[in-house]
């Protein structure tokens, strides 16, 4: 397993169901029933993103069924009958070689589930859910460990040795640092490792 930060390549899903902008109504919503998903990448060309098809674009048409009331916009898509129609345009998409925090931070401010995966040139690469970036929270307690011990305290100014004990994710420093201005130093070094859920420090200082 590499070392942090890990890339949304590493946790993707690269098998991807995606529709052309020309994709009809009823396919899309037979597609989002058949593979379990909420969004649809839509492409173009050769298989450049340029929108996203999701289940609330698509429940626009039962929203307005039986009232002309609301917002113009969604009352146009309640109307629409194929992807580039219905699609929220320009998509929010993520690069293969982001980390698994930019990803996160990405869902949170755009308030979706799933990020296309796209390379430099907006082509399609993979998926990536939220059940994905969870998945370094299964990394084993010992490799954690190790990555803490290696990745983070051998690159630290501490002459002394540290214990470090990992148990379900949380991890425990114990010893002697040779400042106090360390500490949120080192606590803050450590919860970047990937997959800690969290960090106990048992150190005294001079």
């Amino acid at each position: 397993m590499p070392e942090s930060p890990y890339t949304v390549s590493e946790v993707m899903t690269h098998t991807v169901v995606a529709v052309g902008s020309e994709a009809p109504f009823k396919e899309i919503v037979g597609l989002l029933d058949q593979w379990k998903v909420g969004a649809l990448p839509v492409l173009a060309g050769e298989g450049r993103v340029v929108g996203v098809v999701s289940e609330a674009d698509l429940l626009h048409k039962e929203e307005f069924r039986d009232t002309d009331e609301g917002d113009l916009a969604e009352r146009a898509k309640a109307g629409a009958v194929t992807a580039g129609e219905l699609m929220s345009t320009p998509a929010v998409t993520v690069h293969a070689n982001a980390t698994i925090a930019e990803a996160a931070r990405i869902m949170a401010r755009r308030h979706v589930k799933r990020l296309p995966v796209v390379d430099g040139s907006g082509m399609l690469q993979g998926v990536v859910s939220r059940g994905d970036l969870l998945k370094v929270f299964l990394r084993p307690d010992q490799e954690i460990a190790e990555e803490v011990r290696h990745g983070v305290l051998n690159r630290m100014p501490i002459t002394t040795a540290l214990t470090v004990e990992v148990s379900e994710g949380v991890v425990t420093l114990g010893g002697s640092l040779p400042e106090r201005g360390l500490v949120p130093v080192l606590a803050r070094a450590v919860r970047a490792v990937e997959g800690v859920v969290d960090v106990r420090l048992d150190l005294t200082h001079r």
